[in-house]
């Protein structure tokens, strides 16, 4: 676990290695009054980010003690994409030119290297991933 910011993300891939999931957890606390416009601008990017190659999951949860702070927890095919190819796409451009208006601080962003996901489909059929 490293606590960090999007520059300080170094590749976790060894070189020459094949590339490997990374998740990240990015926490943000809304200036009161501003949640409904960070889901309105947050939503959009999330459901295009559905839509990208190297996407594997993601998951918007609000702290249930205090409505104006967010957890996003994502998880993508490999590191490299993630900051060379996804940060840059332009649909997170209005989400990320806005945040330092809305927001109390920083973001907390948090990298994972994902070990096991287990899953339970609508069918209620259970799934792992490793």
């Amino acid at each position: 676990m490293s606590q960090t910011t999007l520059r300080q993300i170094t590749y976790l891939e060894e070189s020459g290695g094949a590339p490997s999931p990374v998740s990240a957890t990015v926490v943000v606390h809304v200036r009161p009054g501003h949640e409904d416009e960070f889901l309105r601008l947050l939503h959009p990017l999330l459901d295009a980010m559905r839509h990208e190659p190297t996407f594997i999951n993601a998951t918007l949860q609000r702290d249930p003690d205090d409505p104006t702070r967010f957890m996003i927890y994502e998880t993508w095919a490999d590191q490299r994409g993630l900051i060379e190819v996804q940060l840059q796409r332009d649909y997170r451009k209005a989400y990320l030119d806005r945040l330092p208006a809305i927001l109390c601080g920083e973001r907390q962003i948090t990298v994972w290297r994902p070990m096991r996901s287990d899953f339970t489909l609508p069918t209620g059929e259970a799934r792992e991933r490793r």
